[in-house]
Order: structure tokens, then sequence, then C-alpha cells
């Protein structure tokens, strides 16, 4: 299949068609995929090196599986299109395996339903021993939580992906909704008993879990480890998360314990959100990011959160979604070979850079998507990083007493007005709850409370003029 075909053919899959095999609620929670080119500051662009690519073995294979994972989720488009750039993809891929990465991340319901397929072309272009595929059971709708259905999904993903046996295969951010909800996907209909079935005929190489929310279902699940002997499981982890996840508003638990109860058990951590969405580079204040270069001007600021993913000797492979050329250059220089961090350097993100990154009041968005789409028309993930640009600035304007404000407020609505269309922005949420009662954010975000505070604020400065 060329190149025109393969967009042909991902045209032909229509909106209704995709809604209703995946079902409302999956389809709705699709990750990021594409859109216009980031800002991420990637200014080390120098070529990685080939035959330097740092392994680490999985216990329960054997695999020696690259350092740094690519995560299909933020495929690049054709330009001026949201259709999706399959020649560049194979490019990337390509470059990818020439360097050593060998570990590829999809799901179902990434990039409008078609990241398993477009993974699945790229990656049948080369020897089938050469990557390890991973993949997900993302029955987060009631309409595909029946064992058929599932089932259906998990075939389907082997035939998108053009393979007859799934390396790394996951239950996907297992914990949002509680054991209830675990019990529902899962236990109920049958669905891990299946799976642990096709481990044991060798459809399934390695079988584990990405977790989101919450603890119980985490601390359950390896509770049980001596039944279901978790090959890997997939956590977030990055040196916000490693002492501050319960903090922020989002309900979640801090890396530091989910990593230590992993290495308790002897199971792999394939790590996801090194970046936290880019967050760690885009939502960074200038004073940190000065301190980063004054100490490595050689090295990006995306590398700092690179290195401190992988340094753990427990951690199989970090995933990143490289959206451009050089996100994966300046990737690959981080684990070409590997420097693990020291334990001063250590320390310098984790009191130093977290520290001063808790001190701002941004929302903790990681443009994830799975918000998306609101009922009303709003664009969640717009307004809440509109709202954090202004934040890490120091440029949002909330005192009237401040000589700038006058300046700052004129300039903030103009911002919003020309990044947003007015339809789409906060003031037209009508706290439906349809965002957090029938989607499923990984970060735990208040998103009705969230969108009010921005749409009040901007009510305010509207007063103010």
């Amino acid at each position: 299949m060329n190149h025109l075909q393969s967009i042909r053919v991902m045209k032909d899959i229509s909106r209704r068609s995709f809604l209703k095999y995946m079902g409302l609620g999956s389809a709705v929670a699709l990750a990021a995929c594409a859109g216009k080119r980031s800002t991420d500051e990637t200014e080390s662009l120098t070529e990685p090196s080939t035959g330097q690519m740092t392994y680490r073995k999985n216990p329960s294979t054997g695999d020696e599986v690259s350092l740094l994972g690519y995560g299909m989720m933020r495929l690049p488009t054709l330009p001026d299109s949201d259709e999706f750039d399959q020649e560049m993809i194979n490019q990337q891929v390509d470059y990818a395996i020439e360097h050593g990465l060998n570990y590829f991340d999809t799901s179902p319901v990434y990039c409008r339903g078609l990241s398993e397929r477009c993974t699945g072309i790229a990656l049948s272009r080369h020897p089938r021993e050469s990557y390890f595929v991973a993949t997900k059971l993302s029955n987060f709708s009631p309409e595909v939580q029946t064992h058929e259905a599932s089932v259906e999904m998990y075939h389907n993903s082997m035939k998108e992906l053009q393979v007859d046996y799934i390396d790394y295969y996951l239950l996907h951010a297992i914990g949002g909704g509680g054991m209830e909800s675990f019990n529902q996907r899962y236990i109920n209909n049958g669905m891990l008993d299946y799976l642990l079935e096709e481990r044991k005929a060798g459809r399934i190489r390695n079988l584990g879990f990405s977790y989101h929310g919450d603890v119980e279902v985490f601390d359950t699940l390896l509770a049980e480890n001596d039944k279901y002997h978790w090959d890997f499981v997939q956590i977030q982890m990055n040196y916000l998360d490693w002492d501050y996840a319960d903090e922020m508003n989002r309900r979640n638990t801090d890396a530091s314990y989910l990593y230590n109860e992993l290495q308790k058990h002897g199971i792999p951590a394939v790590i996801m959100e090194p970046l936290l969405g880019g967050r760690l580079v885009k939502d960074l204040p200038q004073y940190a990011i000065e301190q980063m270069k004054r100490r490595d001007p050689q090295k990006s600021v995306a590398s700092w959160a690179f290195r401190y993913a992988g340094t753990p000797e427990g951690v199989l492979t970090v995933l990143s979604g490289m959206t451009y050329m050089e996100h994966l250059k300046d990737n690959l220089i981080s684990y070409c070979p590997l420097v693990p961090l020291t334990e001063e350097e250590q320390r310098f993100l984790d009191r130093e850079i977290a520290h001063q990154m808790m001190e701002l009041d941004t929302i903790p968005c990681n443009n994830c998507q799975y918000c998306m789409p609101c009922p009303y028309g709003i664009d969640i993930p717009a307004n809440f990083l509109h709202y954090n640009k202004w934040v890490v600035e120091n440029k949002l304007p909330d005192e009237q007493g401040d000589p700038e404000y006058r300046k700052n407020r004129r300039n903030y609505l103009i911002s919003i007005d020309r990044t947003i269309p007015r339809d789409r922005q906060p003031d037209h949420c009508i706290m439906c709850n349809h965002c957090i009662e029938v989607k499923n954010c990984p970060q735990k975000i208040r998103i009705p409370q969230e969108l009010k505070r921005i749409a009040d604020l901007m009510e305010q400065l509207k007063r103010d003029i």
C-alpha cells in the first residue's frame, strides 16, 4: 500500500462508523495526535549517534528494549490538513529503527482511531523481529465492554498492526472509575481471563496495564501479582510527578510510590508523560530554564526530563509522542547513550525545578484531548493551555494595583480572541459535567470548575474596560 492509498483508506473511515465501532465514550477519549508545529524547545539538533542506544532487559522475556519508546499518539499531518502524513510517519519510524529504537506504543483510540493503522503500515516494512509493538484494550465505553466487543477490538488491533502476535499488551488506563470500572471492563466480561489465555498461547508476549487514578486498583492488581504475573506496568513519571502528583488537584498518585511498589514486585516500569505533555518545556519559568542552561548549555531543556525518567534501573522504556523529526533526534541524543543523572542533578530537579513549578498556579493539562469533544463546542485544552501560558510568563492580569494591569488585561482579551474562537471559549460551559462523567481525564482535572474560573476572570477583565 503506497502513501496515497493509505491516506484514501483513512478517509474511508467515516466518523459515524468509527463511533459505532469504538463506542461514544472511547471515541471521544482520543489523544492529541497532531496540529500546528509546536514551540517546544529543541535547539539540540546534532545528529544522534547510531549504535549507541541504551537498552534495558525485560526479565520476563529477555527482550532487549530501547530506553526510548515511540508513542504513536501525536502523529504528523499533511500541511494545512488533518490527514496523517503516512510518508513522514514512515520516514520517522525508519530513522528511529536505524538509531536503535525498537519499542512502538499505540492504541485503538489514538489519532481518531487511525494510529494502529498508520503504525502497522510503517512497521510492516521492517522485519518483524526488529521491533516490539505495544497496544491496548481501550474498552472505555459500555458499548465495547461486552466480551464479544472487547475480543473484536483485540483482534482488530492485530489486523491494523499487520501482526499475528502483540509484544506488549495493556489494560488501558486502569484506575479511572475505581474498582467498579475495572471489574466491568476486565473481570465481569471475562476479558482478563481471556487475555491470560492469549499470553499462554503466545499471541501476547507480555501482559501489563497502564495506570491513572484510583490507587486502590493499582494496589489490588499488584497484590494479586502471583495470580496474574504482570510482565510490565506503565506509569506516569517525571520530576514533577515524583513527589507532587497528589498535590496538583489531580487526585493522582506520586510516581515515587508507584515506581517503588513495582520495584518491590520486580515488575519493570514503562514510563509515560516524561514531559507532562510538553509542560516541562512550555510551562517552565524562564529562570528555571536559565538554571538548566547554565549547567549544560549544549543540552535541551527536554533532555533533563528524559534523563530523569530514564535513570532509574527499573525503567524498561520511556515513551515520547514525537510529532516532528527534531523531537525524535533530540530524544535519541538523550538515550544514545543515556548519561544517568548524578545524585546532585536529581536533587536539583526534585527540590529546585519541581518546587518552582509547584508555585505556579497552572492547570495540569497535558493536551491529551481525552476530554474532547465537548458537547457544547468548547475547546477545553486550548483554553487551559492559553491560560497557562500567561501564568508562566507572569503576565496574567490579576491585580488592578499592578502598573502593568491595564496593558496585560487588554492583551489577554485580545490574545484569547485571536487564539480561540469565541464560541469555543470557557464562558460557554454550562457545567453539564459531561467532560468528567463520560470522559476520563488522566490528570483528574476538575474541568468545569477550571473553565468557570477562567470565564470569571475574563468577565472581570471585560468589566474593567
